[in-house]
């Protein structure tokens, strides 16, 4: 091989490699603008992320500050969550005193931009109180379909706001996500009526589902209150005890977002009187799945906790 020939093949292996570059940066550059031309929406829960995502679609960026598992009652803003939602384009976030250590630092960011509480436009003659705090209401809206159907519409609302250009696509995606509620609302009535009344006894550790049990006709009791703040005492446990041997619960529901301590007092103590109790499959009650679960979305975490409590509740 001659010196010239392995030159006109370094010179080609190099020109390859240059234009391989070159695509690879325009590809990146693309891929990029694409980014940001995105609405940057940051969003406090995993619900209201997913909300978010079905309306916005591919015109939104969603970063959620609580991912699956985290507890938003005593959730505490971190140095990268400031910076998150000082970034942002827009911001949403419960409200109802759910975000209850980090609300200050949200709301803070209102003078900069849109910072919207999703129930803000709620019906209050539709919420439930704080049973224990009656200047409050109960924030867990999101167990009532056709309640939180409604969050849907402020939603599409906001983004049509902050990105007028997308306004139509926002409300079409709307639109489409509340037939899809709608059915699965009437899909739990159904479910839920199929349970014999007597049974649709639901225990779990904090009171996270009472707008469930108004919605589909289901007696809940809960150890703590709204809150995973309350406290509960030894009395409480032995009164939930009692509840059990009484109405024949078979039965009780610890929550992926919540200690299990304080049901297994109740289960323990149930055990030391010959009552036959177990814990049903945990419920999604303040954060969703992981991504990797059927319950990485609204409705898939709906349907895994009424499938929970079919089973659970229908065991005897």
């Amino acid at each position: 091989m001659t010196v010239f020939s392995t030159f006109k093949k370094r010179l080609m292996l190099i020109t390859i490699l240059v234009i391989s570059l070159s695509l690879l940066a325009s590809c990146a550059a693309e891929q990029s603008q694409s980014e940001i031309d995105k609405l940057n929406v940051v969003v406090t829960t995993g619900m209201i992320s997913d909300a978010v995502r079905q309306v916005g679609s591919e015109h939104v960026s969603v970063k959620a500050l609580m991912g699956p598992g985290i507890d938003p009652h005593t959730y505490k803003a971190t140095q990268q969550d400031v910076k998150a939602l000082m970034d942002a384009d827009i911001v949403f976030y419960h409200g109802l005193n759910l975000e209850g250590k980090m609300i200050e630092a949200i709301e803070k960011m209102g003078s900069e931009k849109p910072v919207v509480a999703v129930t803000a436009g709620l019906d209050r003659s539709n919420l439930l109180k704080d049973p224990e705090a009656a200047e409050y209401y109960d924030p867990h809206v999101w167990f009532d379909v056709s309640l939180w159907s409604l969050v849907i519409d402020e939603i599409a609302v906001q983004l049509a706001a902050a990105d007028e250009n997308n306004r139509a696509s926002y409300e079409e995606n709307a639109r489409i996500y509340k037939e899809e509620l709608a059915k699965l609302d009437d899909q739990i009535k159904k479910s839920m009526a199929a349970i014999p009344k007597d049974q649709r006894v639901l225990i779990t550790a904090h009171d996270a589902f009472a707008y469930f049990g108004r919605a589909y006709e289901v007696e809940v009791v809960a150890l703590q209150g709204i809150s995973t703040d309350a406290e509960y005492s030894v009395r409480d446990v032995q009164s939930l005890v009692e509840l059990i041997d009484e109405r024949n619960v078979s039965t009780i529901f610890t929550e992926t977002s919540v200690s299990d301590r304080a049901l297994k007092a109740v289960l323990e103590g149930a055990k030391k009187r010959g009552i036959d109790v177990r814990f049903g499959d945990p419920l999604y009650s303040d954060s969703l799945g992981a991504a990797d679960s059927p319950a990485a979305t609204y409705t898939g975490m709906l349907k895994s906790n009424v499938q929970a409590i079919t089973d659970g509740l229908t065991r005897r």
